[in-house]
Formats: C-alpha cells, sequence, structure tokens
C-alpha cells in the first residue's frame, strides 16, 4: 500500500511541477533541493544524453534522477556489492535504459577485496579512518570483506559508448574515498564528459583518500570547472564533513 501511495505522490508533484516549474520536495528530502535544482539546469543546459553512476548503492540516485530530475536517457549504475547488485538489477528491470554492473571503478583493474561497512553507504575499496568523528564509527566500521572485479572508466567508456552512442554523457561518483582513482582510470575518455558530481572529503572518513582541495585540483587540471557545491546529506550540524561538487568541463559549453 505504501508503494502505491508514494507512486500517486509522486506523480501529482510532477504535474505541480510541470505546471508551475517549481520542485516540490518532500520535507525530509529538502536538504537536496539545490542538488535536484542544479542537475535540472545542467542537464538541460549541456544537453546531457548519458549518465555513468559509479557507486550506485541501492539505486538513490539513479531514481533521483527519473523522478526529480526528469532525465529519461540512459543511466549505468555500477555497484560492487553483490547482493545490492542484485537488488539493483530487479529495480532497474522495468526501466530499459537502467543498466546495472556488479563491478568496482579504480585507478587500475583487477580483482579486490571490497569493505562492506556497518551502513552500505558507507562501503569503500578503501579502510575507514582511525581518526574519523566518533558519530560514524559505528556505521564506518569493515563488518566484512567480499571479493570483486574492479575495472576502469575508461575500458567501461569504450564498451558503453559502442552500444549507447552517446555523445555528452555525465559522470557522477560516490565510492566513499575513492573519486579520484576513478577519475584517474578514466584517462582521454574523461574529455568526452561534459560534466561531473563528485563528493569531496571536508573531514577524511578513509585512509589515503584524498581531501577536497587536492580533488578539485586534480579535476580542474583535468579540464573542468565548478559549477555547483551541494549538501549530498542533512549535515551533522555544527560539523560539516562532506560536500558534493558538481562541475562541467571548461570546453563543453560557452559560459556567459
Amino acid at each position: 500500500m505504501d508503494v502505491v501511495v508514494t507512486s500517486w505522490k509522486r506523480r501529482i508533484a510532477n504535474a505541480i511541477e510541470q505546471v508551475s516549474g517549481a520542485l516540490v520536495i518532500p520535507p525530509h528530502e529538502v536538504h537536496l533541493g539545490p542538488e535536484r535544482m542544479h542537475l535540472r539546469r545542467f542537464f538541460k543546459h549541456f544537453g546531457v544524453d548519458c549518465v555513468f553512476d559509479i557507486g550506485a548503492n541501492a539505486g538513490q540516485y539513479a531514481e533521483m534522477l527519473r523522478e526529480a530530475v526528469g532525465f529519461r536517457g540512459p543511466i549505468i549504475s555500477y555497484e560492487p556489492i553483490p547482493e545490492l547488485a542484485a537488488q539493483l538489477q530487479r529495480r532497474a528491470a522495468g526501466d530499459p535504459g537502467w543498466h546495472v554492473e556488479a563491478l568496482a571503478l579504480d585507478r587500475e583493474a583487477g580483482p579486490a577485496l571490497f569493505n562492506v561497512m556497518a551502513d552500505s553507504q558507507f562501503s569503500s575499496l578503501r579502510q575507514p579512518s582511525q581518526d574519523q568523528p566518533g558519530i560514524f564509527r559505528a556505521d564506518n566500521l569493515v563488518r566484512r570483506q567480499v571479493p570483486v572485479l574492479r575495472t576502469t572508466l575508461a575500458r567501461e567508456f569504450a564498451r558503453w559508448q559502442d552500444r549507447l552512442h552517446f555523445r555528452r554523457p555525465f559522470l557522477k561518483m560516490d565510492t566513499q574515498g575513492n573519486d579520484l582513482a576513478v577519475v584517474e582510470g578514466a584517462e582521454d575518455a574523461l574529455q568526452s564528459f561534459v560534466g561531473l558530481q563528485s563528493e569531496l572529503a571536508i573531514r577524511r572518513l578513509y585512509e589515503g583518500a584524498a581531501g577536497y582541495a587536492e580533488t578539485i585540483a586534480g579535476y580542474e587540471a583535468r579540464g573542468f570547472e565548478l559549477s555547483a557545491l551541494v549538501p549530498n546529506n542533512a549535515g551533522h550540524f555544527p560539523l560539516l564533513v562532506e560536500i558534493d561538487c558538481l562541475m562541467y568541463r571548461r570546453d563543453a559549453a560557452q559560459v556567459g
């Protein structure tokens, strides 16, 4: 019953949005409003026609793109935890444009052990930092390790471009401390992306992870400029732990 009610609420919200141009957001998701509004404008301005969703977890981002941003193009979601990948594949079965890969993306390809945390949203190729804020210690704690296959964005881009023939893809990363490594593994394929979204660590939660300044500098060195900084969670006032950046490729469009 709850699923039906939610579906009808979303349909009503979509109708209101189409008529008014406003964005209808449930109270518990108000903090996500800036992200959704900016993505709507960004996708339209840059003509995004495909999304690489790296670190999909339970599919929250892909569903947000469909429901709140209105994106109807192909989405390729990568999730290495086997049971989550299987769950995603079931959820995506009714959406022919949503593709799911049970792979981890990294700087290089090959087998690895993936850390599954107490809260799956914290799961990562990296180990939790020893000096992370105490509020995360119970959730960002390794419960088990699973063998996974790693691949690179360079390989995945070539494979999916041959299949889908997209021209202006967008890269979303939420890999818990490994976003910059994903970009480093993109090689020349990165220059085909019109934009990217990445999680920035204000406080490092993972060993060896790049900080926010290093991460932004790495993206800028590869031809991207900041478009927005947006919240990715409800926050832990007064502590700022992380935030998402949205960036565009300098030569993708004229900016006035």
